[in-house]
């Protein structure tokens, strides 16, 4: 038997010219995304072309021209103006559970009214999947009349908010932004006597970072530089009486009335004084590693019954019961923005139940020089499944000491000032910069795995070596990249990238999240070298999950379960037919192929951690269950994405693994290992299903598994024998007779 490999593809005729036809397509297609984009409408005008002006202003007929550089148009009723309408997101941060913008057009009269709101577009999962959507619109009517100039000359307006149940986040995103996107429009349009803002005369003030003294408990409270917010059993109670619901009203807290309910403190820790006397030296040094120029820093604590943050951030990510407000502009924060912290440094500082810092993220305006507030939100359970929620608020202004005058900026050019609203726009900049940590490592883990697959050859003829370096890669894959980075790839990011090809393709749209992005241009690469192997068996979580669980199984003696080769054939392609009905159906609605698409369990699993309704839970399970003795039974059988990377897959140019004539005849042995029977009787990988785990190539160069190899080991052995003229005697040669006996590798 010969060493030498070959591919038994080299016999399909054409193969060459297929090769050279596949790879032009795609360079084609890279060449056109390169180039120039089609020019697309902007946010305002995409989602104009789904409303009518009547959904917005009850008998308006058309909208008018944009209004100068303003995100607004005019509605018209018989040729006249009669109101305007906007996009919440043009005007504030309105980004929702799922991290991305929930996108409400909005109308107001000429008096400042809302006459109109219509949910246009979002990607909130609840949503998506639980939740009737139905219940969503039906909340944001409720906006319909409510008088903007009223709610701006009342801090305490009336902010009673019909949450829905389990979408707590969502509601309370869709409120703060209609109310305040309203707010700004009717300011810069003058609206019900409404002016617009003015920056105040006087002295401008910052931060004076040069005074850092150290201050015990008592005086921090006593000169304002940590604020207070205390609520008792009897002032909850009493809250919830005054707010007319009957129901949350008879449901009290039970307990001493003068109980806390929550004492509530917080502080700019930011400000040096401040940050070093509540935190202690150390603690404020790591903070000042992790801050960038100019951003700013919040401590929240408290005791009592109830908790700020409850455990809503664990599932969603996103702190639901509370809120920063400086202005016209919110901020909640996220678990990345979060540090627990194990106590007060400060002298004397009384005994917290819960201690937390929060990063205020670059990408948000926020001026720690000036006030601004905090708004606690506090639920009662009114029902199963319903609840009445009332806010608190607790304001802070950092004390003057604190504070420097600063010299008013110069005048800006006109061209000066385009520009620079040019580059606040450019929020993808400022998401890539706030996860550089996250795009380096992952970049650095791309480089390695490139690393692995250009010297497999000389990796896999030490199989110890390879085996700790996939474990090891797939631990991170699912660790790193799924639980921490939620960078999962999934189908509906393929089906969003061909719908925004055919219906006007932007870059700012996919560079809005960095680890998807560098994610897929690495699997677009990898295509013309690996096919979908590179991403399928090493950079997909779960498939990292599947194979995790499914080794710990079989060192658990779990019983593997070998699927006969006539019925592999015949369940493999029914992953192809999923992606074409979720690809059909993106083609008419890309909503209603999202939906669909659950039949993938990466959002249950790796991104909500299973916390999530009951099914979507069970399916995810099950499907790990089955793995546990079918190996990679979802990647072999049902995964649409995995189908959806085939495909393009096949444009691959290079055939890495090595094979010798005698695979699949006579030896079955790497046929019978390969994880997702990607091997086919007759030797031939099939390079579809192939997941370039390696193990084939391991067992290529194993001369103690390889019958080739083994052969070409006892040749070796024999001439050594008879160049030294010391022959072994026949006795000793006889365990080796074992590994000359191919039928251990033939089925059976």
């Amino acid at each position: 038997m010969s060493r030498q490999g070959y591919n038994p593809l080299s016999r399909r005729a054409g193969r060459t010219r297929r090769l050279r036809l596949t790879a032009a397509a795609f360079l084609l297609l890279f060449a056109a995304l390169l180039g120039p984009s089609p020019a697309v409408a902007d946010p305002l005008q995409r989602f104009l072309k789904k409303v009518t002006p009547s959904d917005l202003l009850p008998g308006a007929e058309a909208f008018g021209a944009r209004v100068g550089e303003q995100a607004v148009v005019p509605l018209l009723k018989g040729g006249q103006k009669v109101g305007y309408g906007f996009l919440n997101s043009d005007f504030v941060n309105a980004a929702g559970y799922s991290g991305k913008p929930i996108h409400v057009m909005l109308g107001l009269d000429l008096e400042g009214r809302i006459t109109g709101v219509v949910l246009v577009d979002h990607k909130e999962p609840i949503v998506l999947i639980g939740i009737p959507e139905k219940k969503i619109r039906d909340v944001i009517e409720g906006y319909i009349d409510l008088d903007v100039p009223a709610f701006a000359r009342s801090a305490t307006a009336d902010r009673d908010v019909d949450i829905v149940s389990g979408a707590t986040v969502t509601i309370m995103v869709i409120d703060d932004s209609v109310r305040r996107a309203a707010l700004k429009v009717a300011r810069r349009l003058r609206l019900g006597g409404l002016e617009p803002e003015v920056e105040a005369s006087g002295p401008r003030w910052a931060i004076n970072q040069d005074l850092k003294q150290i201050s015990d408990w008592e005086t921090l409270a006593g000169d304002g530089s940590v604020r207070r917010l205390r609520l008792s059993l009897a002032d909850i109670n009493a809250a919830f009486a005054d707010s007319g619901d009957a129901v949350a009203a008879a449901r009290p807290e039970q307990g001493d009335p003068q109980e806390d309910f929550i004492d509530l403190y917080t502080a700019v820790v930011s400000i040096p004084s401040v940050g070093v006397s509540l935190l202690g030296e150390a603690e404020y040094g790591n903070l000042l590693k992790t801050l960038s120029d100019g951003q700013a820093a919040i401590a929240v604590m408290a005791k009592g019954r109830y908790s700020f943050k409850g455990s809503g951030y664990v599932r969603g990510g996103i702190f639901d019961r509370f809120q920063v407000v400086q202005g016209d502009e919110s901020l909640r924060f996220r678990d990345r923005d979060h540090k627990r912290l194990g106590e007060v440094a400060a002298q004397g500082a009384p005994d917290f139940k819960e201690v937390d810092l929060f990063y205020v993220p670059e990408s948000l305006a926020f001026d720690a020089a000036q006030g601004w507030r905090l708004e606690l939100l506090v639920a009662r359970a009114t029902g199963p499944t319903q609840k009445a929620f009332l806010t608190f608020d607790l304001t802070y202004a950092p004390p003057q000491k604190y504070l420097t005058e600063i010299a008013a900026p110069a005048p800006v050019a006109e061209g000066d000032a385009a520009g620079r609203s040019g580059q606040e726009l450019l929020l993808w900049q400022r998401l890539w910069r706030d996860k550089l940590p996250e795009v380096v490592v992952l970049v650095a883990a791309l480089g390695l795995l490139t690393g692995i697959f250009f010297v497999q050859d000389w990796l896999t003829k030490r199989p110890r070596l390879t085996e700790y370096l996939r474990v090891g890669f797939l631990i991170f894959t699912l660790f790193g990249l799924g639980f921490y980075a939620n960078a999962q790839l999934s189908v509906v990011n393929a089906m969003a990238f061909f719908n925004a090809l055919i219906t006007g393709f932007r870059w700012e749209y996919f560079l809005m999240e960095p680890l998807i992005f560098i994610l897929w241009s690495s699997v677009a690469v990898s295509m013309l070298f690996w096919g979908r192997g590179a991403f399928c068996g090493w950079l997909c979580p779960f498939g990292a999950l599947q194979e995790l669980l499914n080794r710990i199984a079989k060192r658990c003696k779990i019983p593997q379960i070998p699927v006969p080769w006539w019925l592999h054939q015949r369940l493999w392609p029914i992953k192809y037919i999923l992606f074409l009905l979720l690809f059909g159906a993106s083609l008419y609605s890309l909503d209603m192929a999202e939906r669909l698409a659950e039949v993938e369990p990466f959002k249950t699993a790796i991104i909500l951690k299973f916390q999530r309704g009951w099914p979507f839970v069970l399916f995810a399970v099950a499907l790990l269950a089955i793995g546990l003795f079918i190996e990679r039974f979802y990647c072999r059988y049902l995964c649409p994405l995995g189908a959806a990377l085939a495909i393009p897959g096949r444009m691959r140019m290079f055939d890495w693994l090595k094979r010798y004539r005698e695979c699949g005849s006579p030896c079955q042995r790497c046929a019978g290992e390969c994880m997702v029977g990607a091997i086919h009787p007759e030797g031939h990988i099939n390079p579809n299903e192939c997941l370039s785990c390696l193990h084939c190539q391991t067992l290529y160069h194993d001369d103690r598994r390889c019958p080739v190899m083994i052969q070409q080991r006892l040749k070796r052995e024999r001439r050594a024998a008879l160049a030294s003229q010391n022959l072994p005697p026949r006795g000793k040669a006889k365990p080796e007779k074992k590994d000359l006996e191919l039928a251990d590798f033939l089925p059976g």
